[in-house]
């Protein structure tokens, strides 16, 4: 049991030291094909050195429809410039009617020498009132300015 705890503290704490500094904001768009909004404005905020929030609006059919995301994100370096990262929130969905979900996700990004972080992720997210009923899935591709 020792050993056990021992092996999760060292583990723990090289997650830890191994965390990237994240840009302060970031601005893009998140290519998609989730729901019928097949793109999203989105917009990062770092909260501290390997935490931020991510807020998306998709828009569809004409302006009047449209999706908001809010997800909470945990950041963590693989490599020089490369990143991974999970996280978990919730949104609304206007179409029809008035709907509610929660959604997770992880993803990679790559960060340039230049101001811009390129991105693959998946979110799974599961409707719990209205029109998004049920499990869906959202691959996207992102590029973001970051400042």
């Amino acid at each position: 049991m020792k050993k056990l705890l021992l092996t999760l503290t060292l583990f723990v704490g090289a997650i830890s030291l191994n965390a990237q500094d994240i840009s302060n904001n970031a601005i893009g768009l998140r290519f998609s094909g989730g729901n019928g909004f097949g793109g999203e404005i989105s917009y990062q905020k770092a909260l501290n050195d390997n935490n931020r929030l991510e807020i998306d609006l998709g828009l569809g059919n004409g302006l009047s429809d449209f999706k908001a995301t809010g997800l909470y994100q945990w950041v963590w370096t693989i490599e020089d410039r490369f990143n991974w990262y999970a996280g978990f929130g919730a949104g609304l969905i206007s179409t029809e009617e008035v709907g509610i979900y929660g959604a997770g996700v992880i993803g990679i990004e790559y960060n340039f020498n230049a101001p811009f972080i390129l991105s693959l992720d998946y979110r799974p997210e599961a409707g719990i009132t209205g029109d998004l009923n049920g499990l869906s899935n959202d691959f996207a591709f992102s590029i973001r300015y970051q400042f």
